[in-house]
């Protein structure tokens, strides 16, 4: 007898047919493994899709894995490693509490006890996608957010950072274990056993990680989302403008709900992202960088007001568009149709804004930033040395 079955779909070529010899599009799985590793196959099986769904199995797929997620977590623990040695850092209780620990060290923390009980939850209900998705995205944001916003602290060696990536490390590398055992097994040995007295020999042998939910902060969790966004939208509106990254601009400006309330170490990360000297609200300087228009979202507003959608397009037409922007920025903002007063959500109104000569704007689902494109002499200095030291 038993409790549970998990019933596995088809396995399919790369090009979606099923897999026979007489079409001569089959792959035996030891070539295969031996080519990309049991643990890429491993991870691809069971976090690639629902166990019950049929897949297609290739050598591209597969490479996929091992690039997006097994070779970032990988690259990540060698970083670790390299600057650890360097420092000459081990695990001690002088290392900075959480609590003293920066802004970003806290998120990444808050982050992680998140992490653990979502993926305990999902394995737990045999939800091998759900763990692998969840397990993917935040090895990409230890990555390409955390260490990379990092770098400087690692270079000083700043116990705080080395020991926040140290914990998270260790605790991913056991909720990886059941999907990847035999790489993060070899972390374990390299990474932990080293610096950890008393600690299991096997990352098989270890305890599973248990969720802190105290320890979890939704709000530093929204704010440093908000702050990622706005860090994209500026570096979309570099793009468009054609202004390269590492030459710095004088100001930035942003309008997005709770960017004021942004913590003082957050505008520091949207600053240094965007290379910009100073960062504001674009409230400060009303409307005149933008001209703004706004126009109806038929297909949102056609599913509540039916026949009625018309005159609603026409109120939205003819109100005051950058009044309608700012309003919906904040949530909501309404218009009156015959009377009545009609509340608005941002998916429910198309807003253009065009950015005036001397600017770059860029906006997206409420959010705007709008840098100054103005180069003058220092600045254009200032590109020139970081382009040399980058060379250099």
């Amino acid at each position: 007898s038993y409790e549970n079955v998990v019933c596995l779909g088809h396995i399919l070529a790369e090009d979606g047919r099923k897999m026979s010899k007489h079409l001569g599009n089959t792959l035996q799985p030891i070539p295969l493994m031996d080519q990309h590793g049991a643990d890429a196959v491993r991870w691809f099986m069971a976090a690639g899709g629902s166990p019950w769904s049929a897949r297609r199995v290739g050598h591209g797929t597969i490479q996929e894995v091992v690039r997006k997620t097994l070779l970032t977590y990988w690259n990540t623990v060698a970083f670790q490693a390299l600057y650890a040695r360097t420092s000459e850092w081990s695990p001690s209780e002088a290392d900075p509490a959480p609590a003293d620990r920066t802004l970003l060290d806290r998120w990444l923390l808050s982050e992680l006890h998140a992490l653990t009980d979502q993926v305990t939850q999902s394995l737990e209900a045999y939800d091998t996608q759900r763990a692998g998705k969840l397990l993917s995205s935040f090895v990409d944001d230890l990555s390409n957010w955390y260490v990379r916003r990092s770098r400087r602290r690692f270079w000083q060696g700043d116990k705080a950072a080395l020991r926040t990536l140290h914990e998270v490390i260790e605790t991913v590398t056991r909720l990886m274990a059941p999907l990847t055992p035999f790489i993060t097994e070899r972390v374990w040995q390299d990474l932990v056993v080293p610096v950890t007295p008393g600690a299991p020999e096997s990352v098989h042998l270890s305890t599973w990680p248990e969720a802190d939910l105290s320890a979890v902060d939704p709000d530093l969790s929204r704010q440093m989302v908000l702050v990622r966004r706005l860090v994209e939208l500026g570096r979309a509106t570099r793009a468009e403008s054609g202004v390269k990254t590492r030459q710095p601009l004088s100001r930035a400006l942003v309008a997005a709900a709770g960017f004021e309330t942004l913590n003082p170490e957050l505008h520091a990360q949207i600053t240094e992202e965007l290379n910009v000297s100073s960062l504001a609200s674009l409230s400060e300087v009303g409307g005149s960088l933008v001209d703004t228009t706004a126009k109806a979202n038929f297909r949102a507003l056609g599913k509540r007001f039916g026949k009625g959608v018309q005159a609603v397009a026409k109120a939205v037409a003819e109100a005051d568009a950058a009044a309608l922007s700012l309003g919906l920025r904040e949530g909501t903002a309404s218009v009156e149709v015959d009377g009545e007063t009609i509340t608005l959500a941002p998916d429910e109104v198309i807003i253009t804004e065009t950015p005036r000569e001397g600017w770059s704007v860029a906006s997206d689902s409420g959010a705007t930033v709008a840098l100054d494109l103005e180069i003058t002499e220092e600045l254009r200095q200032a590109g020139l040395a970081r382009d040399a030291i980058r060379l250099i």
